[in-house]
């Protein structure tokens, strides 16, 4: 093993790559033995509680050294994607056998020197390149390196992966047109060679790619591996072209392995034991039609094979010449078939919880503020806004319900909207959140709170734009005190109906269930909130007492009206806190009744974000134990 590592970096030393982060770097030596990896499946209907276990990986053993490229074939479903997933330290649950890098197990020293790029391109869509490659930088750099080395070292990536014509172009999605699929991808690739990774896991970089931007990007990870990296990646069916880049072939079939080694060598391998390729032919065609049990003879016609026959043949090679190698300088407690755990250092993040915070609070500004004042949302708010203006015109205290009705549909309005903007965050952010995290870019925590405060200016601009067209068009107090009391409670209405949506939005991860919970929730507050029904009967008026509605209704009553205030009744004036609506409400106009409905919403505010980040960190846990 020490002799291995002293050979590959003197080659690294001949060949030196001028970046900041190269030195100190030590090249990795991949070893997987045995490895097995089972799940439990459903078997059975929706009601039934039985499950199987299924094999999905069976014993898969190989050994990759750095300045190689191995790609995994075979057909879907065969565990490529479980493998490398496994490889990548990333797969949890009952997962068996051995897996090494330079002989010791995975810890957090090797996930910071390992780049893993998933088959979906999940980016910002309002990002640009060079912006997305720069955020990502200052997050996963040290401290060591200054902020301008790192926006150095963002800028010669866009270089080295050939961006620099998109460079100040937006990376886009499906509904917004952005840079190409295949300079998509490249950010991707980008984004985990920003730490200069000695081991690069890729799944499927070429799916959904023409062939000639399919070349171009594996052209590039085979420069990148004979700079001295170990390059793993899975691809579903490559062009001849790509095929011959590979260094490594592992050819997989339902979990089994049907050959490991060069790729150069697969024809003759199989060509050996019976399988000579009749035509000239793609050897990807031909080693995936052996993977689905396809063999086809010189009058091509289509033969169905005994699949056991290649998996035995293939596991007395793998024993006798494979097997030494993986179990040089490997530990007999490795090699023994138990579960795989994962030990090393203390978990130490390359930035502190204020840098990550800053980092991540702009791009979140940079990314959001295209969706929150989007011109959609704008048109509906100042719509709405002149509609209540107009039916509300000149509304004055002899008008009593007429103003009342008003200031529940504000809560009501202000209710809804925000809290349905909420729902789609996390559900939305989730495969983002996963992807950073598993990379140990930043803390939960730095990113919970930086989204929050990103929230703030962008969530309070509209209502404070509807609330300045309304109250002044329905001749609601023309007073600035009250106005700004009717304004504060507006915002302290919609944090709270936010943080509702975030807290159901974590808590249910589905978008459509989250939203008729959430239409379920607002509309029992709504109705207990003290408007459409006074009498409520005591078994389930509690509900008032959890509603954002009621305390919301209650501030707003108390920011237009005072204890002394009169109204036009039929015996001439009336007392505006004896108005039914009013006073089956319990209203407290006096300051103290005021400052608690203020303070159960402040609880709420606090509580449902604190429900929200628990959610959070309760999938994480799900997530690495699965």
């Amino acid at each position: 093993m020490d002799q291995e590592m002293v050979d590959i970096e003197s080659q690294n030393e001949e060949n030196p790559e001028p970046d900041i982060l190269h030195k100190g770097k030590k090249p990795v030596i991949l070893k997987f033995d045995d490895v097995v990896y089972k799940i439990k499946a459903k078997k059975g209907g929706i009601l039934e509680k039985s499950r199987e276990e299924k094999e999905i990986l069976k014993g898969v053993t190989g050994v990759v050294q750095p300045g190689e490229m191995l790609a995994m074939l075979g057909p879907s479903g065969s565990g490529k994607t479980t493998l490398l997933t496994a490889l990548g330290g990333r797969l949890g649950g009952k997962l068996y056998g051995s897996i090494t890098y330079n002989g010791e197990a995975f810890s957090n020293a090797i996930k910071r020197n390992t780049g893993f790029v998933t088959q979906d391109d999940v980016l910002y869509p309002h990002l640009t390149v060079t912006e997305t490659l720069v955020f990502t930088a200052l997050l996963r750099l040290p401290n060591n390196i200054t902020k301008e080395e790192k926006v150095e070292h963002a800028k010669s990536v866009i270089d080295q992966l050939g961006l620099i014509k998109c460079k100040d172009s937006i990376v886009g999605s499906p509904y917004l047109r952005g840079v190409s699929g295949g300079e998509r991808k490249r950010v991707s690739i980008g984004q985990e060679l920003l730490i200069n990774p000695s081991l690069l896991f890729l799944d499927e970089p070429t799916s959904g790619l023409d062939s000639t931007t399919a070349q171009r990007i594996v052209s590039t990870l085979w420069e990148l591996s004979r700079g001295g990296r170990t390059v793993v990646m899975t691809i579903h069916q490559p062009s001849s072209r790509l095929y011959y880049l590979f260094h490594k072939v592992l050819l997989l079939s339902e979990g089994n392995t049907l050959y490991f080694g060069k790729g150069s060598e697969a024809i003759e391998y199989f060509s050996n034991i019976g399988y000579a390729p009749a035509l000239a032919m793609n050897p990807s065609d031909f080693l995936l039609d052996l993977a689905n049990g396809i063999y086809t003879d010189e009058l091509n016609v289509d033969h169905t094979i005994d699949k056991q026959k290649l998996i035995s043949v293939c596991k007395r090679n793998l024993e006798a010449q494979l097997k030494p190698v993986v179990h040089q300088g490997t530990s007999d407690s490795n090699r023994s078939h138990s579960r795989f755990q994962e030990t090393g250092s203390t978990k130490k993040w390359p930035t502190s919880w204020c840098q990550q915070f800053i980092v991540l609070l702009r791009r979140d500004v940079k990314e959001r503020k295209y969706e929150s004042f989007s011109a959609l949302r704008i048109c509906q708010v100042l719509v709405v806004a002149l509609i209540s203006g107009l039916l509300w015109y000149k509304s004055d205290i002899s008008h009593l319900q007429d103003q009342i009705g008003l200031l529940f549909f504000i809560s009501g309005f202000w209710g809804f909207f925000p809290l349905f903007q909420a729902i789609f965050t996390f559900p939305q952010e989730l495969m983002m959140l996963e992807k950073e995290r598993s990379s140990g870019m930043y803390r939960l925590s730095s990113y919970f709170m930086s989204r929050m405060v990103a929230d703030l200016p962008m969530e309070l601009v509209l209502p404070t734009i509807f609330l300045l067209i309304a109250y002044w068009m329905a001749g609601l107090k023309a007073n600035v005190v009250n106005f700004l009391c009717t304004l504060l409670s507006l915002l302290l209405n919609v944090l709270v109906s936010q943080g509702l949506g975030l807290a159901i939005g974590a808590v249910v991860m589905d978008q459509k269930s989250a939203t008729t919970l959430a239409s379920v929730i607002m509309l029992c507050f709504l109705l207990a909130g003290g408007f459409y029904v006074q009498h409520v009967p005591k078994f389930i008026a509690w509900i008032k007492y959890i509603s954002i509605s009621y305390y919301t209704y209650q501030l707003f009553i108390g920011s237009q009206y005072n204890q002394g205030d009169m109204y036009p009744c039929p015996n001439g004036q009336c007392p505006v806190a004896e108005f039914p609506s009013i006073e089956h409400m319990g209203v407290h106009f006096e300051l103290h009744g005021q400052l608690i409905a203020a303070s159960a919403l402040a609880v709420m505010l606090i509580g449902y974000r604190l429900i929200a980040y628990l959610a959070l960190m309760r999938i994480g846990v799900i997530k690495s134990a699965a």
